[in-house]
């Protein structure tokens, strides 16, 4: 019963002092502005619109080569 106690308090503090490391680690990030927040989500955007938009494309050719394979 002993031997469980310990085991549960030494995870404990293990969690603990990770927590506090994540929380230091966190306070050291350069976060963005609200500027470059907006620019990168425009970036985002606009290359998931390019992909998406790729990937439709081939996917049409795709559709027609094998239309014309099948008759």
């Amino acid at each position: 019963m002993a031997a469980q106690e310990t085991a549960i308090q030494a995870k404990s503090s293990r969690s603990k002092r990770f927590l506090r490391e994540v929380r230091a680690e966190l306070k050291k990030v350069s976060w963005p502005d609200k500027k470059e927040l907006s620019a990168y989500t425009g970036v985002v955007f606009i290359s998931v619109l390019v992909v998406a938009v790729l990937i439709w494309v081939i996917d049409t050719c795709f559709t027609e080569v094998l239309k014309l394979l099948i008759r």
